[in-house]
């Protein structure tokens, strides 16, 4: 099974430096935006520490994110494989509070490299899912952050960009 593996770009490939571009709303049911869809949630289910993944960490440069529901109920002790996935759509944030707060991240795309990122404790986020309807998300905590990381991914950013404290 590991060679039929979804491949996951790396930090110096051009496609996770582009600004992905966004879904026509009435294009997000087609046949091809469901099988990234389909490829994402495999590459959470694949990465044992993957919380989320952005579709251009599968080369794909369009604004998709999926989020694992690890992320937002971590208290569970069913295994991440059992749970579904959150899809993010064009994902805007529309709020974000001002408090500040250093978070720890890594990154599928980054393996090697760990630091902190300042990030906003709280955001507000409007997306679609992946059936094309629009939604408004609260988050706060571990989700307020993966969303954000991921978010940076779809306008081209990687985290060991605003990180500090970076190791190997």
């Amino acid at each position: 099974m590991s060679d039929n593996k979804i491949k996951i770009y790396k930090k110096g490939e051009k496609v996770l430096r582009e600004k992905a571009k966004e879904i026509p709303a009435e294009e997000i049911k087609s046949k091809k935006f469901q099988n990234i869809i389909k490829k994402m949630k495999k590459v959470i289910a694949e990465n044992n520490d993957a919380l989320a993944v952005a579709a251009p960490q599968i080369g794909e440069s369009w604004q998709i994110t999926v989020i694992s529901e690890w992320t937002l109920n971590p208290v569970s002790e069913t295994p991440k494989t059992e749970f579904k996935n959150m899809v993010f759509i064009n994902p805007k944030i529309i709020k974000a509070s001002r408090d500040k707060k250093l978070f720890p991240e890594g990154c599928l795309s980054a393996p090697d490299q760990f630091g902190e990122v300042k990030r906003a404790e709280k955001v507000k986020v409007e997306a679609y899912n992946e059936k094309g309807e629009k939604f408004t998300r609260g988050a706060s905590g571990l989700l307020a952050q993966t969303l954000q990381h991921e978010i940076d991914h779809l306008n081209g950013i990687l985290f060991i960009d605003k990180a500090t404290n970076l190791t190997k």
